[in-house]
């Protein structure tokens, strides 16, 4: 059975004739993860009897006349969902045994639906990264070349549905990590707005930034997937009260009448010419289906990535305090008091890169610094906010690169603390301004994927999916994949 890279709606399909059924279907790539994944180190845990559990149930429902779009088909998680029971470790040695008490909301909607956890992904530690190497339990492997990175930091997610262990995967987007690995593992990643989807229940970063997305084949799974775990919720006060969409049913090939702007800005200085090559074919191809291609300028764009390396560490600062070795989590064995308890048990705990994010933040937001650095921070946030409300006051959707560039070797990203803020120079501008954007691939450079980055308006979710799946009935760059199992 090669069901591996089929999209939900087919999958779908042959569940409900009773070609396959979910349990089936769940051994099918509980072995692909037996065989692929000590290759890729995609996945952290592995759930073959909750999985199967949960596959045995979705029959029981499709035997009694059930077709839910997500009944009876697996998918993946990053460590960052808290899952009742299954351990969850944001890739940190600090919750390396946590157990959590209770699911996130996401985690439950999707068992409501009666969808199947395959299991929890590899990610860099607390999603602090852009390579995915800041992993306790090490990096993830770019199933197109095992020598290079998936990017991060839903790296395993990234992973697992480019070398088909896993249909979608649920990941966090801080400033681009769904939508890197989406770029360099050549598949489609959304990054929904802020506020579309909860966050309760998932392991905070920085949490003005925040947001619930996932990792899949093609912009019509986004869509569907979309409609399943989105809308308010009552234990995220952020969440939105709009009424989510049938997305999927609403989608559009025809573009005519839409007005899409490129931002200059976007083609940055040290971005490689195959890959820029390639934006700008897909451009022409959007064209094709009927669209107006505008240029724009956003000027204070190039300040993003500044603005994000004060404000994504002084909040991560904050939501790191509470792993102090009390309540849950790792805790030393060599303490002689109080302080000495904080202090190794987050020396020991805590990586690297969680330290360095910790420090920076603190120091930004201490008496004297914050004016001079979190302050203004966050006054060019609001500069580059009404920057892509006028934009969006002519165009529709904005169109640029995923990544400036290929999937680099692994390793690069070690010694280098900027190499997280380079890598997302493109994407975290989303972030900033809570827009919803989608990766979808569009082309092969050295053998290795290029993503388009499709931005959208506050609550635009219906216009980058129509964008992304016009482009992707128009052309077969979302059903290339990489030679791996």
């Amino acid at each position: 059975m090669d069901s591996e890279f089929l999209e939900i709606s087919e999958l779908r399909r042959l569940l409900d004739e009773k070609k396959i059924s979910s349990v089936e279907l769940t051994k099918h790539f509980l072995t692909r993860i037996a065989k692929i994944n000590p290759s890729l180190n995609a996945y952290l845990t592995v759930t073959e009897a909750h999985a199967l559990s949960q596959a045995q149930a979705a029959d029981e429902r499709i035997a009694k006349g059930g077709t839910a779009p997500l009944l009876g088909i697996p998918y993946a998680a990053k460590d960052m969902f808290l899952t009742k029971g299954i351990r969850t470790t944001a890739a940190s040695k600090i919750l390396d045994t946590y157990l959590p008490p209770y699911n996130s909301t996401v985690i439950e909607k999707l068992n409501a639906s009666g969808a199947v956890l395959l299991g929890k992904n590899n990610q860099d530690q607390f999603a602090h990264g852009s390579s995915g190497e800041s992993s306790a339990y090490g990096f993830a492997a770019n199933p197109w070349d095992t020598t290079r990175m998936t990017g991060g930091s839903t790296s395993g997610g990234g992973a697992a549905v480019a070398a088909g262990i896993a249909p979608y995967a649920l990941g966090t987007d801080t400033g681009g990590s769904i939508r890197n690995p989406a770029s360099l593992c050549g598949i489609t990643g959304y990054k929904p707005t802020y506020g579309r989807i909860s966050r309760y229940g998932v392991i905070a970063m920085a949490s003005s930034l925040d947001t619930i997305g996932f990792l899949c084949l093609s912009a019509a799974d986004a869509a569907v997937i979309t409609e399943y775990i989105a809308g308010q919720d009552a234990y995220d006060g952020t969440t939105g009260a709009k009424e989510v969409p049938t997305y999927h049913s609403q989608l559009k090939t025809d573009l005519k009448g839409l007005k899409v702007g490129i931002p200059k800005e976007y083609f940055v200085a040290g971005m490689e010419p195959d890959v820029e090559k390639l934006v700008r074919d897909a451009i022409k191809d959007i064209e094709k289906l009927g669209a107006t291609i505008t240029e724009v300028s956003l000027p204070n764009s190039k300040y993003g990535q500044m603005v994000y390396a004060i404000i994504c560490p002084s909040e991560v600062s904050s939501n790191l305090a509470k792993y102090d070795g009390i309540r849950f989590g790792h805790s030393t064995a060599n303490a002689e008091n109080l302080l000495e308890v904080y202090m190794k048990t987050r020396g020991e705990g805590f990586g690297a890169e969680a330290k360095r994010r910790i420090l920076t933040g603190t120091y930004v937001l201490s008496h004297g610094y914050y004016d001079a650095y979190y302050k203004k921070a966050q006054k060019i946030r609001g500069l580059i906010i009404n920057e892509f409300n006028e934009a969006f006051k002519n165009v529709d959707v904005l169109l640029t690169p995923t990544s400036p560039t290929v999937a680099p070797k692994s390793g690069v990203a070690k010694d280098d603390p900027i190499f997280a803020y380079i890598a997302d120079q493109l994407a975290v501008n989303c972030n900033l301004a809570g827009l919803p954007s989608l990766s979808v691939p569009c082309g092969l450079s050295q053998g290795l994927p290029v993503g388009l980055q499709i931005i959208g308006p506050q609550w635009g979710e219906q216009q980058i999916f129509n964008v992304g799946h016009a482009f992707q009935t128009a052309t077969d760059w979302h059903k290339k994949h990489p030679a791996i199992g």
